[in-house]
């Protein structure tokens, strides 16, 4: 029969027993025996009360009792409880609980359940070179990683930075091997039951102010992979080229030219700011680019006074000589290239002859010509050497002068 809830016991007591039961008894006699027979007829049923009642609450105090498994994030213990259902269970036992965090089985607390409970972490991720912050309820790294993966097999997990410190609120993996690599070479770390700073200590990689630490998976193992980043100003320096202009100079036969001012290279110096990582360049940044040294300009005067055809005696000029048909049959040209190598403004290195066919100047003034011969034309040039073999013969160059008749 249903009873009612005296407000304590998760179990109903049975109903009150309120009257006696019904029967038919010989009349007896008044006095003190009937008395006694009523009194102990009332004694009988109060008993028969208190025996159902403390039944019935041994009853509810068996089912209350449980003994349940309780999982904190790997911290693993056996309570025995009192408490009706999972969120009573872990308040009692003091474990607070979030929004992002995972709890498993909820509801009713059952005898025997097994309760996990894993605390939700900030961890940082980085996918394509973006970084981005991520919660996750893995354990380890690893699991973390095999996590993330099923969206996207190149996720990586990147380790904050303090001094020479690297960080991340999980353990590596749960007691299997990992990997540390820097430097161009793989540290193994048999027991990975330590955070990204323990692997690093256990291998003696020490952590320069830049670099960065990710932990990814590569073939199921886990790796700590460490980049050394360096950040430094670069000066280089190159060569700013000169103009060059020319001027009229009257002083100066037409044609030559004569260097007033040397051209000297300016000095252009950049500054950049090159960040490299494991020695390769990734970025770089000018922070300054200047002329520190102007180039100078080269001046070249250009002459514009006209050139004398000949001079008589008194200095003023005379034309070349007539010479005949023979003289002109002759090889003049295996002469100029035998004297001068063909060149008509050429100098011998003594400064005693000149031009095609190598006058001295006292020569050349002889034939009527004036100034320096290497200045005059090619062609007044061998006029006046026509001049001097009909004067002379080719007696005038004892080596060279046999040429005239190949």
């Amino acid at each position: 029969m249903p009873g009612n809830d005296d407000g304590w016991s998760l179990v109903p007591f049975s109903t009150p027993i309120t009257g006696t039961p019904e029967r038919i008894d010989p009349p007896q006699p008044a006095g003190p025996r009937s008395r006694w027979w009523r009194r102990s007829r009332a004694l009988t049923v109060t008993a028969v009360a208190a025996a159902l009642v403390l039944t019935g609450g041994g009853i509810a105090v068996a089912q209350a009792h449980k003994t349940v498994t309780l999982d904190v994030d790997g911290q693993v213990t056996t309570v025995s409880t009192f408490a009706g259902s999972v969120d009573a269970l872990l308040q009692a036992q003091a474990v607070p609980v979030g929004e992002r965090d995972s709890v498993t089985p909820s509801g009713a607390l059952l005898e025997g359940a097994d309760v996990v409970v894993r605390h939700a972490h900030q961890v940082t991720v980085a996918r394509d070179g973006r970084q981005q912050v991520v919660w996750t309820t893995a354990l380890t790294a690893a699991e973390a990683l095999a996590d993330l993966s099923v969206r996207d097999g190149a996720v990586t997990l990147v380790a904050s930075r303090s001094g020479n410190r690297a960080a991340m609120p999980l353990e590596l993996t749960q007691g299997a091997p990992v990997d540390v690599v820097a430097d161009g070479a793989t540290h193994p770390v048999p027991d990975g039951t330590v955070d990204v700073d323990g692997a690093l200590a256990a291998v003696g990689v020490t952590l320069r102010p830049l670099d960065t630490v990710a932990v990814h998976s590569v073939d199921g193992r886990v790796q700590v992979v460490v980049q050394r980043v360096v950040v430094q100003q670069v000066t280089t320096t190159s060569e700013v080229a000169f103009a060059s202009s020319t001027v009229p100079d009257p002083g100066l036969y037409k044609g030559k030219k004569v260097v007033r001012t040397a051209g000297v290279p300016g000095v252009r110096t950049v500054v950049d700011r090159v960040t490299t990582v494991d020695g390769v360049e990734t970025a770089r940044v000018t922070l300054s680019d200047t002329v520190t040294t102007a180039p100078v300009d080269e001046v070249v005067a250009l002459g514009t006074k006209p050139r004398p055809v000949a001079v008589a005696s008194a200095g003023s000029s005379s034309p070349a000589p007539a010479v005949s048909g023979d003289v002109d049959a002759l090889n003049w040209a295996a002469l100029a290239a035998c004297e001068s190598g063909g060149n008509p403004t050429i100098v011998s290195s003594n400064g005693l002859y000149y031009g095609l066919y190598q006058f001295s100047l006292s020569t050349w003034r002889g034939v009527g010509g004036a100034g320096l011969p290497s200045q005059a034309s090619p062609d007044e040039q061998t006029a006046r050497a026509k001049a001097l073999y009909v004067r002379s013969g080719a007696g005038q160059w004892p080596v060279c002068g046999k040429r005239l008749f190949t």
